[in-house]
């Protein structure tokens, strides 16, 4: 797995939680949090955007995600992630990423 960067969220007076009312997404050793399209996670005294560094494809995996597949949508970006067996699964060309 690559790691995470760190990217401070600027300006970021909500505090996410167990009960703040956005998607919670285990992610690694922490928890990220979907809040206005992209995926943040607190860190110290701050918010970070949580993006991974690098490429990672997810082998072996057969199932199509899409509306309707059963997992939880994430939108991230200029795509949608999905949260399948513990992370985020990103399509990429002709295979999936672990995001």
């Amino acid at each position: 797995m690559t790691a995470s960067t760190h990217t401070p969220h600027t300006d970021h007076a909500h505090e996410h939680g167990s009960k703040c009312g956005h998607v919670a997404v285990p992610h690694q050793d922490h928890t990220d949090y979907v809040h206005d399209g992209h995926l943040h996670r607190t860190h110290d005294d701050h918010v970070d955007e949580c993006e991974t560094a690098g490429h990672s494809v997810h082998e072996g995996h057969d199932h199509q995600h899409r509306d309707g597949c059963g997992h939880v949508a994430v939108p991230h970006g200029d795509h949608v992630d999905y949260v399948h067996d513990g992370h985020r699964h990103a399509q990429h060309h002709d295979h999936w990423d672990d995001h």
